[in-house]
C-alpha cells in the first residue's frame, strides 16, 4: 500500500501550503487530464488518468511511495473519497477539500442552497435525476459525459425550468449560462459542468421557515400537516368531482393509505395518477418526494388539484384529458394508479410497464377483469376489499358507538415479476 495517500480537492484557485507540499512529494498522482496538465506534478511521478476510480484505487493500493489523488472541489461530496474508502482497498486517506462545485455554482448564481436537492447522474441515473427536477423547485445536478444539460432538458421536455449551466468552474475557461429549458438542447456544453435547475410553483414563503436548521428540505415540509393519508377535508374539493352529476365519493383516508403503500413512491420515481380527481392521492405521493403526473378529465378538478399541490408545497404536473390516447405523450412511470377510467385505461397504463400498479375498480365484475389484465401483463396480482366503519361519541360521556357508512372500496395491485 502507498506510504501516504492525500486526496486534494481543487477548485482552480492556488493550492494551499499543505496541498502543494503533498503534491511536490508525490511519486504517483491521479487526476483528470486538465488537472494533471494545470498543476505542478513532479516530473518523476507516475501519472494516472482518473477515469475508472476503482482501477485507480487498485493501482494506488499496490504503489509504494506517496500518492496524491486530485479531485474537483470537495472530494468527499459525491466524489472519489467514497470509492477510495472501500474496505477492499485498505487505504488510509488524508483529505484536503476545496469549495465544492455545487457550492461554487450556487455562489455564481447568487442563490442560497440549503433548501436545494443535489443529485448525480453518474451510474446511469439521468432519468431519476430528471424526476427529482420535476418534483423540486431547486436542484443541483452533477452531470456526466452523455448525460449533460442537453440530455437533461430533453428528459424534462414540457416542464418549464430555468437552467443555470456552470462550465469548467474555477478554471480560466469558466462560463455560466442562464437559459430556459427549451433552449438548452440547442447548445453544445463542455465537461465538467454543474447544472442548477430552478423553477416550478411549489416553493412558497413557508420554505423560509426551514432556513437555518434543515438542509435539503423534505418535499411537502413545512406548511403541511404532519403525517399522510390525511382526512378528506384536508384537501380542497376532496373527491373527484364533487357537486357534479354522478360524482363518486372521495377516497377514504384508509384506502389512500393502502394505495400509497402499494405504490411505494420515493425520490427519483415518476408516479402517474390517472383519474386523479382533486388530487389527494397525487399530492400525497408527491409528499413522499416522487415526481407526479396527474391526469384528469374535469377542468374544475384540475384547478382544485393545483390548489391542493400549492397548499402542501409539492409539484404535481396536471394533464387534462381522458382515455388511453392522453397517456401516449407522458414520460415513463415507475408506479401508477388508475383511480377511474375503466379497463381500457388500465391496459394502456400496464402497457407502459410501471414497476408497481394500483387500480380502484367500481364493481366486483370490473375487479375480476382488472385482475386478469394485471396478471396477464406479467405482474404478481393481488387485491382487497377495504371497509371501515367510523366511531361516534355517545351522549355527553366518553362512550363510543359504531357510526353509519362504511361502504367497501375495491383495491387491486400488481408488482412486476422479476
Amino acid at each position: 500500500m502507498a506510504d501516504r495517500i492525500t486526496v486534494i480537492g481543487w477548485d482552480g484557485t492556488p493550492l494551499t501550503e499543505a496541498a502543494g507540499a503533498a503534491l511536490a512529494a508525490a511519486t504517483l498522482v491521479a487526476g483528470a487530464p486538465y488537472q494533471l496538465n494545470a498543476l505542478p506534478v513532479p516530473e518523476a511521478a507516475e501519472r494516472i488518468i482518473l477515469g475508472n476510480v476503482r482501477q485507480a484505487a487498485r493501482r494506488i493500493a499496490e504503489h509504494r511511495g506517496a500518492a496524491v489523488v486530485v479531485a474537483e472541489g470537495d472530494p468527499g461530496f459525491f466524489g472519489v473519497v467514497r470509492t477510495l474508502r472501500r474496505p477492499e482497498y485498505g487505504l488510509e486517506l488524508e483529505v484536503l477539500p476545496a469549495v465544492s462545485s455545487v457550492a461554487a455554482a450556487f455562489a455564481r448564481a447568487g442563490m442560497p442552497w440549503e433548501d436545494a436537492q443535489v443529485v448525480s447522474v453518474h451510474g446511469g441515473r439521468l432519468r431519476r435525476a430528471a424526476n427529482i427536477c420535476r418534483a423540486h423547485p431547486k436542484v443541483a445536478v452533477l452531470t456526466a459525459p452523455g448525460a449533460g444539460p442537453a440530455e437533461l432538458a430533453l428528459m424534462l421536455r414540457g416542464v418549464h425550468r430555468t437552467f443555470v449551466v456552470c462550465e469548467a468552474l474555477g478554471t480560466p475557461d469558466e462560463d455560466v449560462t442562464v437559459l430556459t429549458s427549451d433552449r438548452i438542447a440547442d447548445h453544445v456544453w463542455r465537461d465538467p459542468n454543474v447544472v442548477l435547475v430552478i423553477g416550478g410553483g411549489a416553493q412558497s414563503s413557508a420554505v423560509d421557515e426551514a432556513a437555518g436548521w434543515l438542509a435539503g428540505r423534505p418535499v411537502g415540509y413545512p406548511g403541511a400537516e404532519r403525517g399522510w393519508a390525511l382526512p378528506g377535508d384536508a384537501y380542497a374539493g376532496a373527491g373527484r368531482t364533487e357537486g357534479e352529476p354522478g360524482a363518486p365519493e372521495a377516497l377514504p383516508a384508509h384506502v389512500r393509505a393502502l394505495v400509497l403503500a402499494r405504490l411505494g413512491a420515493r425520490p427519483g420515481d415518476l408516479v402517474w395518477s390517472v383519474g386523479a380527481g382533486s388530487g389527494a392521492l397525487a399530492v400525497e405521493a408527491a409528499r413522499f418526494g416522487a415526481a407526479v403526473v396527474a391526469v384528469e378529465d374535469s377542468r374544475s378538478a384540475c384547478a382544485r388539484l393545483t390548489v391542493n399541490a400549492r397548499r402542501y408545497g409539492v409539484e404535481v404536473e396536471t394533464v387534462y384529458g381522458s382515455g388511453p390516447e392522453v397517456l401516449g405523450g407522458l414520460p415513463e412511470p415507475d408506479a401508477a394508479v388508475v383511480e377511474s377510467g375503466g379497463l381500457d385505461v388500465v391496459r394502456a397504463v400496464l402497457a407502459r410497464r410501471p414497476e408497481r400498479f394500483v387500480a380502484l375498480p367500481r364493481t366486483l365484475a370490473e375487479a375480476q377483469e382488472v385482475h386478469r389484465a394485471i396478471a396477464g401483463a406479467g405482474y404478481r396480482a393481488d387485491g382487497a376489499l377495504l371497509q371501515a366503519t367510523p366511531l361516534r361519541p355517545v351522549g355527553e360521556g366518553d362512550g363510543l358507538a359504531l357510526g353509519t357508512g362504511g361502504t367497501g372500496v375495491l383495491v387491486l395491485w400488481g408488482e412486476q415479476i422479476v
